[in-house]
């Protein structure tokens, strides 16, 4: 396991004592001090809603995996596929029209990347003068509509849809240790470029407060003005004094969610759906690139980007890196501009080698850019997953501790009592 500040090895204070444990209490006293911080912050990407337990997906996988295996259905018979979302045909008609392989080697691997290229596509041959490409924007319209469809599909089914809560403890932990910041400190900022609901639902079942944008009850509408708001608890009536409720967060999904959907009249149009959602017939706004796209110059994009910035130049603001691996251009430019500042440190849980970017971050050695990583204390597992990180590296308290053991004590007196009811009938 390692940790860098800069080109300074946190591990050499090490005097004998070097086990993983050890390391592993270094980075949570670290990660203690940094929920002191004035302005604190999280970036999250698919990689927090990964989790592999003997070779199994409990979650969702990270873009990598989903473009492998859309690649895969892509190619399958129609005859051996479960569901087709993107067919041969169609795809060998946009080569042909377009000259848009969608299995070239600078999409293939990428799914934001294709639906870059697509979107982009699409508006040209709708603004085009030539009737023979206007005639295609329906067919790049029906490929973007298949893409999404198996975001959503990947994104809202499989074994944490079906009674698994793995991925849900993970993030419950998660929260649940934000609550450790010191009374008085403002509110911090989870951002995060995933579709899923996981934060949603771990911040639900915490009974966690917070500010996602979105306001109203029957319908619930984006409206960002929702940001600016604070939650407060009455102390005296007489003197109306009050105080910030602990534990509130504030919750910014840059790319969109698997729940919102654009409608086309009102002053507030993006709309938070109960119901499952189907591309081809509801305005999903999921969208891997968004800073590549018209859309992203209106609501809700451009509001959630402005508050990414807003944050990340703040006096004494901390970044902490989790899941994420710098493959958005638009978000990392902002961080880019938080380097310039001072006070901005950035803390990422990640290999530095793990492509261009963070090795151009490593090799600046500024002790304001950290990197933690490693492998983990179970065999397999790595120490910068999000699983390790909030297992082991994030601050806890004992309130905390003590409702984790009363959690788990009643999930096994309920687990008994199901199986007494299921011999009993």
């Amino acid at each position: 396991m390692k940790f860098l500040k800069g080109n300074r090895d946190e591990f050499e204070k090490l005097k004998g004592g070097d086990s993983w444990e050890d390391k592993a209490d270094i980075i949570q006293r670290q990660m203690a001090e940094v929920f002191g911080a004035k302005n604190l912050s999280f970036l999250m990407g698919s990689g927090c809603s990964s989790l592999r337990h003997d070779d199994d997906e409990l979650g969702i996988p990270t873009m990598n995996f989903l473009a492998e295996e859309f690649q895969t259905l892509l190619a399958a018979d129609p005859a051996d596929a479960e569901q087709i979302f993107v067919s041969v045909a169609q795809k060998t008609e946009l080569y042909d029209k377009l000259g848009i392989d969608l299995s070239a080697n600078d999409v293939k691997g990428n799914l934001e990347q294709m639906m870059a290229v697509l979107l982009n596509a699409h508006q040209f041959c709708k603004a085009s003068d030539k009737e023979e490409l206007r005639a295609v924007a329906p067919l790049v319209e029906n490929i973007i509509v298949g893409i999404k469809k198996f975001v959503l599909h990947k994104c809202t089914t499989g074994p944490f849809s079906n009674g698994d809560e793995s991925v849900v403890a993970l993030y419950r932990r998660f929260y649940q240790s934000l609550a450790t910041r010191a009374r008085g400190l403002a509110p911090p900022w989870v951002f995060t470029t995933n579709y899923d609901l996981f934060n949603e639902r771990a911040m639900d079942r915490s009974g966690i407060p917070y500010s996602n944008g979105f306001s109203g009850t029957v319908e619930r509408r984006f409206n960002p003005a929702t940001y600016r708001l604070a939650l407060a608890e009455q102390l005296d009536i007489t003197s109306r004094r009050w105080a910030a409720v602990d534990g509130f967060v504030h919750f910014c999904k840059l790319h969109g969610s698997v729940n919102w959907t654009e409608e086309n009249a009102g002053l507030y149009p993006i709309r938070e759906s109960h119901a499952p959602l189907d591309p081809s017939r509801d305005r999903v706004m999921i969208y891997p690139t968004p800073s590549k796209q018209t859309a992203s110059f209106g609501s809700p994009y451009s509001d959630m980007f402005r508050e990414f910035q807003r944050q990340v130049v703040q006096d004494q603001t901390v970044m902490v890196i989790l899941g994420f691996s710098f493959g958005d251009e638009h978000v990392n430019n902002i961080i880019f501009q938080g380097l310039t500042l001072p006070s901005f440190r950035l803390v990422a849980f990640m290999d530095p080698e793990t492509n261009d970017i963070t090795r151009e971050l490593a090799a600046l050695g500024d002790p304001r850019i950290w990197f933690i990583w490693g492998e983990g204390k179970e065999a397999g597992k790595k120490a910068h997953y999000f699983d390790g990180v909030v297992n082991h590296f994030m601050p806890t308290s004992a309130d905390q501790k003590i409702d984790q053991s009363i959690e788990k004590a009643l999930q096994t007196l309920l687990a008994k009592q199901q199986d007494t009811e299921d011999d009993e009938g």
